[in-house]
């Protein structure tokens, strides 16, 4: 049976396309955004406004766009961090992904943020991280501006994105920690810095995290995951690359253990690493429910 508000057609296409995902996912990925961008292209975009490129750094690619209702008074905030295995990607990589996610989010009275940063090796680590920093703090500097609340802040990263969001809100060497959000949550995230055999992108982890595999561990954001302060929501996909969804529930666990008490953490059933974020404003909603209902609770 599909999923509520879930086309038939891409209810096949994630069906067919899930159990062969690691066999080939770049082929896997390219299929599932052609299948989605013509639904996307269709969806509703009504009570959203879009200002582009607004710079938060001199980078040329230190720029974010804002997705808001017109009407919007001290709303919640949504940011979004995208993917890209660390040196490729952007805020968007076709004419409907990201700007989906954050147009569904503006639907629903948030404030929403699309977030692009520099890429490695021209950007190496921890330079993501720092990205994400300057972002969220020009978001909690300009929000009120663009109808947003600076105290109701969620970050949300996808993939690498995740990773940079990650090592942001945990990695005391950066000692960011999360300062202008409230919450945090974690999408397919590269938790764990690693070129195994069966990484498909461990080109793009060198060309983050160095040469020096010896150094990853200590670099990742698993090594600081029992630091993690902020109210966190763990997500993988069902069909995920390689090792990603072990290293969501080991993240999971590591902050279980520190704190006592486990935190929100979803496998989005039928879904792959990136129909997980394609899906958004698609007619399918129970993901961004659950992150809304997560980031209504930390608000309180």
């Amino acid at each position: 049976m599909a999923a509520a508000g879930r086309p038939a057609a891409i209810d096949r296409m994630l069906r067919e396309t899930g159990p062969a995902w690691q066999a080939n996912i770049r082929a896997a990925g390219d299929r599932v955004k052609e299948s989605y961008l013509p639904l996307l292209l269709a969806a509703p975009t009504g009570g959203c406004e879009v200002l582009r490129d607004l710079r938060y750094g001199a980078h040329p690619r230190q720029v974010l766009d804002i997705y808001r209702p017109p009407a919007a008074r001290n709303a919640p905030v949504v940011v979004f961090v995208h993917g890209g295995a660390f040196v490729r990607g952007s805020k968007d990589i076709n004419a409907a992904m990201y700007g989906n996610v954050l147009t569904w989010f503006a639907r629903q009275g948030c404030v929403g943020v699309n977030v692009e940063y520099r890429l490695a090796p021209e950007a190496a680590h921890p330079e993501g991280a720092r990205d994400v920093a300057a972002a969220c703090e020009w978001v909690a500097r300009h929000a009120a501006e663009h109808g947003g609340d600076a105290g109701a802040i969620c970050l949300v990263g996808h993939s690498a994105g995740g990773t940079h969001a990650a090592s942001y809100a945990c990695d005391p060497v950066l000692g960011f920690m999360g300062r202008h959000v409230r919450c945090l949550v974690l999408v397919s995230a590269r938790l764990r810095a690693d070129v195994l055999p069966n990484n498909p992108n461990a080109a793009g982890v060198r060309a983050y995290f160095g040469d020096d595999a010896s150094a990853y561990e200590a670099l990742s954001p698993m090594a600081h995951a029992h630091r993690l302060a902020l109210p966190a929501f763990i997500v993988n996909a069902e069909y995920e690359n390689p090792l990603l969804d072990v290293y969501a529930a080991e993240f999971a666990w590591r902050m279980a253990a520190a704190r006592g008490t486990a935190p929100r953490h979803l496998s989005v059933a039928d879904h792959n690493h990136v129909s997980v974020m394609a899906h958004f404003n698609s007619g399918e909603q129970m993901l961004g429910e659950q992150i809304l209902d997560f980031f209504e609770a930390a608000r309180r």
